[in-house]
């Protein structure tokens, strides 16, 4: 679904050009105007079945230690039906509900009402009042980014809590996680909902809503652009961000306590686990502001995609090899540590110089140097509905010359790292890796389709120029 992968893999803007934005057509803008029988199919597909899956990946962990084949053998071969599955799931408590509504109203707060003061004393870091790309209606909107802010402050009180005042056991989120799920998928069906109605009758800007006539698309790809509540409360960018990314390393915190806890130590494949996809988070944060130029801000509408998949996607299956490892724990090698933690740092490296290669060469014009050397590009144009003509460049040298899409590929390799800290003995851990694999082919295909379309013969240069999307030689 959504967040930071599509954070993580979103944070790729295909368009580098230096002024891709403010001319172009309506209808380079977000999803489809007209839905065709296959785009309605898969969306109720989706909005049947997504929730499903996440119930069925953590139950399957809950009850039978994480195997995805067992329930299914089970069921077909007449050991157990699906009333005893459902039987011993975790009912929605009002210990959750209140653990639930504390922690979204917590972070609502730290993000509305809290500005932000780490821009002020961190050198390089973009925080406070900020200001977004262009929408369809020309509509400039303003951020307070501090979600950094929120992070730092939230995580301070979860270790002032772990190790003095006690408040809660620090494996408070894995004790209560199935009934979490509930609150999640509660908030997540109310806020999309909301969203809709909003949508229909008090939206933030009319000209930044699109109607395709169809209920289940509407509701799942969105109406409203840029949704709001008030000056400053985003729904795009707050649920994106907030709460499921600032949730994330405290889920990983909690599963490590519950190693702890059960086993006497935490293993080092779940401090590598924690320590890896806690760099990621933090990255997120830190580049909060440059994310108000990605596609989730610049190209989605706000609907049960991002709604829900914030939520209960994200949070829930994100975190996938911190569960596993709660119910099975691996100590690795030296070697493979070592192996696994550097392949996630290299995965990262690329994926952070490739997008720094990217924001560089954009913000200089291409009066810049990138590996030493004056950076590489093609020329190009494109003409907006209203018959202007704007020009961009494409840069083709640095690791943009290696690849399309090469910050995509850090970022798979970073993946591959979370996965591999689990194993190999199930397949469960590794559907982040296949999920993600997916997500972001189909985003260079869809990327590539719209550049395509913008572009033209420039286009075709381009791809002349640099002829594979992910892996050089492969793809």
């Amino acid at each position: 679904m959504a967040g930071p992968q599509e954070g993580k893999s979103s944070e790729a803007r295909k368009h580098k050009g230096i002024s891709n934005g403010a001319g172009a057509s309506q209808g380079q803008w977000g999803r489809a105007w007209e839905v065709d029988c296959f785009s309605l199919a898969a969306v109720i597909f989706l909005l049947l079945f997504a929730p499903l899956i996440v119930y069925y990946f953590i139950m399957s962990c809950d009850q039978h230690d994480c195997s995805l084949t067992e329930p299914v053998i089970d069921l077909f071969g007449g050991n157990t039906y699906l009333s005893d599955i459902w039987d011993k799931t975790p009912s929605l408590s009002w210990k959750a509900a209140t653990i639930y509504i504390l922690w979204v109203t917590f972070q609502v707060i730290l993000y509305t009402l809290i500005p932000d003061f780490c821009h002020k004393f961190l050198p390089g870091y973009v925080g406070g009042i900020q200001e977004g790309a262009v929408t369809p209606a020309g509509i400039v909107n303003k951020y307070e980014i501090n979600g950094l802010q929120a992070w730092i402050i939230t995580h301070a009180l979860w270790f002032a809590n772990s190790y003095y005042f006690h408040w809660f056991t620090p494996t408070i989120i894995f004790d209560n996680w199935i009934p979490l799920l509930w609150c999640a998928n509660i908030l997540g069906y109310v806020v999309s909902t909301f969203a809709m109605i909003k949508a229909h009758l008090f939206p933030t800007n009319a000209k930044d809503c699109k109607f395709t006539g169809s209920y289940f698309y509407d509701y799942m790809m969105g109406i409203e652009f840029n949704p709001r509540i008030g000056k400053w409360f985003d729904f795009k960018l707050f649920f994106n961000g907030r709460p499921g990314i600032v949730a994330w390393t405290l889920i990983n915190l909690s599963y490590a306590a519950k190693q702890q806890e059960l086993y006497g130590q935490v293993t080092n494949s779940m401090i590598l686990v924690n320590v890896l996809q806690g760099i990621y988070v933090l990255d997120f944060f830190w580049n909060e502001a440059w994310y108000l130029k990605t596609i989730d801000i610049c190209h989605d509408h706000f609907g049960w995609y991002l709604g829900w998949g914030d939520c209960v996607w994200l949070p829930y299956l994100y975190t996938l090899q911190g569960l596993y490892l709660v119910y099975h724990p691996i100590q690795l090698s030296t070697a493979n540590a070592v192996g696994i933690l550097l392949l996630g740092l290299v995965g990262y490296y690329v994926f952070r110089m490739t997008n720094h290669q990217k924001d560089l060469f954009r913000r200089t014009d291409g009066n810049c140097k990138i590996w030493g050397k004056k950076p590489e590009y093609i020329e190009c144009s494109y003409t907006s509905a209203n018959g202007s003509k704007y020009y961009s460049k494409l840069l083709t040298s640095g690791f943009w010359g290696v690849a399309r899409h090469f910050n995509y590929t850090g970022d798979l390799m970073g993946s591959l790292a979370y996965c591999l800290t689990c194993g190999f003995e199930h397949i469960l851990p590794y559907f982040y890796i296949i999920y993600i694999t997916i997500l972001l082919v189909h985003r260079c295909i869809r990327d590539e389709h719209r550049c395509s379309s913008k572009y033209g013969k420039d286009w075709k240069r381009y791809t002349a120029a640099v002829p594979y999307r992910l892996i050089p030689g492969i793809f």
